[in-house]
């Protein structure tokens, strides 16, 4: 389907000029592999003999743009104006650039037409069949237009996948201007002497957060680039924190968070928490809410510089970019004319509304170059850091937690130079270990979450079951509480995940409803592209039977049923044999366990005395088996 042609079938005159950075639409407009579900096209004659397309879509945008209504307001404009007889009825809602591509690959039919997301979330995307590949006028508007890195942003070997709208995705420092001075707020060791003389903290999420913690090493000139394919598979990881460069970047994340100053914070409640922070790292999404906080005391500049052995290095960071995403579709019409809308929604007009309203950063060159975005004090600060910044390409989803975990080790380490040595080899052994997974690692579901007594950074596995039909996975009996939240992954990587995107959490994660101990069963499809999360809660309170019985060889669990005292458990109708032995066990593990002291056997297991049909009673109080024949 060629987009001049459709321009033509539209109307005699072509007016795509009309369109804020549009050109005339020629080549082939992809429509990909994935289905769409029928939506409402109305083809009517205009009264210049052209013809008039209409659709019904669903856009997902943050929600700080549904609150501002302005998609809503740019999607009527283009309605009015675009001058070819092309007419959205937008389903605007509001899911975050950082969400988007969960739900997307969830059910990439049900999914959104067009939505936001955050750039490294490109190559799962396209994995997922849930982007278009631009065509030969979309890349080079998008290449003409934008920025070198917005354009990398968007790029999966020589083929572009979308339109990028800010490259403002980077991070720089806050500061209450009454405590830190200019000159203090230019290095780490000037930091640390304004909050130690003020009692105020310095707050930088370094101990768990490794799209921070790389900045430290790429400061060193330290890399960590991803390799793709044009399919965007990853082939290969070069980097280089490993080396006597990143030992320095670990000495000068310990030189932080030894400090007795620093606290581990990202948001601006920083600035009012109860030891409230002098300095934030954070970044442009920050910048109305801390202004509005500081006021004139609000300042904000280009990471520090921190001092190691005497020589002095500047953090870096990384750069990146928000993007509109297509979704392919298997109506030809409605992809050209999408392709019209993206490029519509992320040109230069729609780029200046974004900024007057939320001061997001722009990609457009053009824009970039005004002196209302030069003169803004937080993107002044994101560009001054921009010379040291490595704009952020494709990364595995692995390696997320991989990274983040430097951080961890660093501050329960002494920081001695064999400590972070370690650290560092183990982090190379893990990010070189993503390509030795095995085919049942990468397919193995886990489940993790803040649960069981961690934050986010233990996978609980799961193991697949053999039922017929889709694939089904179940975790080991879990004990978790109410309000805790958690997902279930793939191949400990953040490339397949799943929550629940009803539960109301922002990042769609999945929301325990009661304290319990529960079973995780996820369901997917064959391919793993949709999965659904759901808790199985025990009614038993978690004792079972296990043993050498029914045909089972101490590795099946017979729940027993609570009884209406609490404290007594059965399990009714069991045909047991004479001389199976058998115990009774909590949460399916061997911490707490009940067999029969007496019985004779040597590993003080109950004996079932004679052949029969049994209900096996324990007294949980008591620790004591019964058989009921």
């Amino acid at each position: 389907m060629k987009k001049k042609l459709l321009a033509v079938a539209l109307s005699a005159v072509l007016a795509v000029s009309m369109l804020a950075g549009c050109g005339d639409k020629g080549g082939t407009a992809t429509s990909g592999s994935a289905s769409t579900k029928s939506d409402t096209k109305t083809e009517t004659s205009t009264a210049n003999g052209g013809e008039t397309y209409e659709y019904d879509i669903k856009i997902w945008v943050p929600e700080k743009d549904v609150e501002k209504g302005l998609t809503a307001s740019m999607i009527e404009e283009f309605n009015n104006t675009n001058g070819q007889g092309i007419k959205f009825n937008a389903t605007i809602e509001a899911v975050s650039e950082a969400d988007a591509a969960t739900q997307m690959i969830t059910d990439v039919e049900a999914g959104a037409d067009m939505y936001n997301f955050a750039q490294d979330q490109l190559s799962r995307l396209i994995m997922a069949g849930a982007l278009s590949k631009l065509d030969e006028t979309s890349a080079k508007f998008v290449r003409d237009n934008n920025d070198d890195g917005a354009i990398a942003a968007v790029a999966a070997g020589d083929e572009l996948y979308g339109y990028p709208i800010t490259s403002d995705n980077g991070y720089y420092i806050f500061y209450d201007k009454s405590v830190v001075s200019d000159e203090q707020a230019k290095t780490v060791e000037g930091i640390i002497e304004a909050c130690q003389a003020s009692g105020r903290t310095f707050a930088a999420p370094i101990s768990g957060n490794g799209w921070y913690i790389a900045g430290w090493f790429f400061g060193t000139g330290c890399d960590s680039t991803w390799v793709t394919d044009d399919a965007g598979n990853f082939i290969s990881i070069n980097d280089t924190f490993n080396s006597d460069k990143g030992l320095i970047a670990a000495k000068g994340l310990y030189k932080i968070m030894s400090s007795g100053v620093w606290v581990e914070a990202d948001s601006a409640d920083a600035f009012t928490a109860a030891i409230p922070a002098a300095v934030l790292v954070s970044g442009p999404w920050n910048n109305v809410t801390i202004h509005d906080m500081l006021g004139d005391n609000m300042g904000a500049a280009k990471m520090p510089t921190y001092s190691v052995d005497g020589k002095s290095y500047q953090i870096g960071s990384f750069g990146g970019s928000k993007i509109i995403g297509v979704k392919p579709q298997t109506d030809g019409d409605k992809a050209a004319c999408l392709a019209i809308l993206a490029e519509y929604l992320s040109g230069e007009d729609c780029q200046k509304k974004r900024f007057d309203a939320l001061e997001w950063g722009p990609s457009n060159k053009a824009l970039q170059a005004t002196d209302a975005v030069q003169s803004n004090v937080g993107l002044a600060a994101l560009a001054a850091q921009a010379p040291f910044a490595k704009p952020q390409g494709n990364i595995h989803g692995s390696w997320w937690d991989i990274s983040k975990a430097i951080g961890a080790a660093i501050k329960e380490s002494n920081g001695t130079e064999q400590e972070l040595k370690d650290i560092l080899q183990k982090y190379y052994d893990d990010c070189n270990a993503v390509f030795n997974m095995t085919s049942d690692e990468k397919e193995a579901f886990s489940v993790i979450g803040g649960i069981c007594g961690t934050s986010w950074d233990t996978d609980f596995a799961m193991t697949r079951t053999a039922e017929a039909g889709d694939p089904t996975f179940y975790s080991e009996l879990l004990e978790l509480h109410a309000g805790e939240t958690f997902k279930c992954r793939q191949g400990g990587s953040w490339d397949v995940n799943f929550g629940d995107p009803n539960s109301g959490d922002k990042d769609g994660n999945a929301i325990v409803p009661a304290d319990g101990f529960y079973f995780v069963k996820l369901v997917t499809n064959a391919d793993y592209s949709q999965g659904t999360v759901t808790l199985e809660k025990t009614s038993y309170h978690a004792y079972s039977v296990i043993g050498g019985i029914c045909g089972t060889a101490w590795d099946t669990d017979f729940e027993m049923s609570v009884q209406d005292d609490g404290t007594t458990y059965k399990l009714e109708g069991v045909e047991l044999h004479k001389d199976e032995t058998f115990k009774v066990r909590q949460g399916h593990n061997w911490d707490n366990n009940w067999g029969d002291p007496n019985s004779g056997d040597k590993d003080g297991n109950a004996v079932v005395p004679e052949d029969g049909t049994y209900t096996i009673v324990f007294d949980s109080v008591a620790g004591a088996i019964t058989l009921e024949k």
